[in-house]
């Protein structure tokens, strides 16, 4: 099968929901994801049912190949429909977890959270058009596995831009990339790389990536592929993203909770619930549950969720891990006494040693609030905080989704981190020199710009745009004139 072939699936795929209503790509590309996740376990499970004594995840007759395949008959219409809304989703939903077929969590957590938008007279039609035509992907081939995880890359990047400024799921490839490269995990050493907060789990996809390099072995494969990358997300639709990517790359068994990370008690968290490295992008302001707010220490209640969360990655930190986590300029400023006690205990039990300033147009147009990216090892007590205000590329005026940033715009900042020093662009700045905890500080070699002119040129500049005002209302007057004579 070409790659072309599977692309072009996809693409009949999403154009047969359109008349149900599911116009857009944020609407589609889950909907067309749970019914992939299906066929995509029931194929990985024939490719090792030749083992002794094997368990399915999914049992009879739900799996894949007992109601959706030509073989059986398929159902279709409203007996299709009924079936998955009445006998498989509740059964998916309640699905044994026992041992040795842990990854049935997963599945439950899915189906627990993603709903069947394929209704209506003509919806259980349409799902047997979309079901027959992922028939036709045998994901039994190791190639065609490694083609369609391209393909639903390119579907990924489509509901992000169909998202617009509701794409909080996202953060630009150009950025995960960056901080990877900066954090460098390993396996080998039995470094864990964990997200709290992981979306669709890109910090998780670019550490196995960046780590693939070191797989020698089998046992390194398996090492990186199940015991390295865990993750949590409270969304059911970006859990489902993140668990199908995993899927798509040979992970049958990802490591990911179905899960709100702010609903753990910090106070229970202890060194079992820690991790050698932690990266993570958590969603700025949304609204938390009242009992959240319990799950800080007293002196930190009424915390914002993006305060929270960096509290929560300090205390889920091993002692001499390392972590990144992005935040806005409000987390930087914020002067209330939980936001000064969660700096101070930052600052007190780990080694806050940079912060990156992104331009404020990084996310756009996702949004385009200022953030800052913020490195930090558990090691001993923050002294010195190294500074660097990132510029956007020569040439831009701004970042934008015909503008993404690149890879390429942080090898400055990248070839920097190795080697700091001061210069235009960066600045070190001591603890006992901050003022309440305010770690928004602005850049003091930043140069500003001073325009010289003439005394003469200033003249002429003012009574030429007085000249434009004053034959502007004259052509207002004009208007007005003809539209409501005198």
């Amino acid at each position: 099968m070409e790659k072309s072939e599977i692309a072009e699936i996809f693409k009949n795929s999403k154009a047969v929901m359109k008349p149900l209503g599911l116009r857009n790509d944020d609407d589609q590309v889950p909907q067309l994801t749970w019914i992939m996740f299906l066929k995509c376990i029931d194929d990985f499970e024939k490719r090792k049912e030749m083992q002794s004594n094997y368990r399915h995840i999914i049992p009879k007759p739900w799996r894949w190949r007992d109601w959706a395949t030509d073989e059986v008959k398929g159902l279709t219409g409203q007996d299709l429909l009924n079936f998955i809304t009445t006998d498989l989703f509740p059964t998916l939903q309640h699905l044994p977890a026992e041992e040795g077929l842990e990854e049935r969590n997963v599945v439950a957590s899915i189906f627990r959270s993603v709903n069947n938008k394929l209704t209506g007279q003509e919806g259980g039609y349409k799902l047997r058009q979309i079901v027959n035509d992922l028939n036709k992907i045998p994901f039994t081939d190791a190639n065609i596995v490694r083609a369609t995880s391209e393909l639903y890359e390119d579907e990924i990047i489509a509901m992000r831009n169909a998202a617009k400024n509701r794409a909080v799921f996202y953060t630009p490839k150009a950025i995960v990339q960056f901080i990877v490269d900066k954090i460098k995990p390993d396996f080998r050493k039995g470094e864990r790389v964990f997200d709290p907060a992981c979306g669709m789990g890109g910090f998780l996809i670019e550490s196995l990536n960046y780590m693939k390099k070191y797989e020698k072995s089998k046992e390194d494969l398996d090492k990186l592929r199940y015991k390295t990358l865990y993750g949590i997300e409270k969304e059911g639709e970006y859990y489902l993203c993140a668990v199908m990517r995993m899927l798509l790359r040979d992970i049958d068994k990802p490591n990911l909770l179905k899960d709100n990370s702010l609903s753990k008690d910090t106070k229970m968290i202890t060194e079992k619930d820690q991790y050698e490295i932690i990266m993570t992008n958590p969603t700025y302001g949304g609204d938390e549950d009242k009992s959240v707010k319990t799950n800080l220490p007293y002196s930190m209640k009424g915390a914002s969720t993006e305060l929270h969360f960096l509290y929560y990655v300090t205390e889920s930190l091993k002692e001499n891990g390392r972590s990144t986590i992005i935040v806005p300029n409000g987390v930087m400023s914020a002067d209330t006494k939980s936001a000064i006690e969660i700096k101070k205990h930052l600052l007190d039990t780990c080694n806050l040693h940079t912060i990156v300033r992104l331009p404020e147009t990084m996310f756009s147009p996702y949004n385009n609030i200022a953030t800052n990216i913020l490195f930090f090892d558990k090691s001993t007590p923050t002294t010195e905080i190294w500074y660097y205000q990132m510029k956007i590329r020569e040439g831009l005026q701004a970042y934008g989704m015909t503008n993404p940033p690149t890879r390429e715009d942080f090898e400055p900042v990248l070839k920097w981190c190795t080697h700091k020093e001061e210069n235009e662009n960066a600045w070190s700045v001591k603890v006992e020199d901050l003022k309440e905890y305010n770690l928004d500080l602005k850049n003091p070699n930043e140069k500003e710009i001073v325009t010289n002119i003439s005394p003469h040129e200033l003249i002429k500049q003012i009574l030429d745009d007085e000249r434009k005002t004053l034959e502007l209302l004259e052509d207002v007057e004009k208007l007005i004139e003809k539209e409501i004579p005198k």
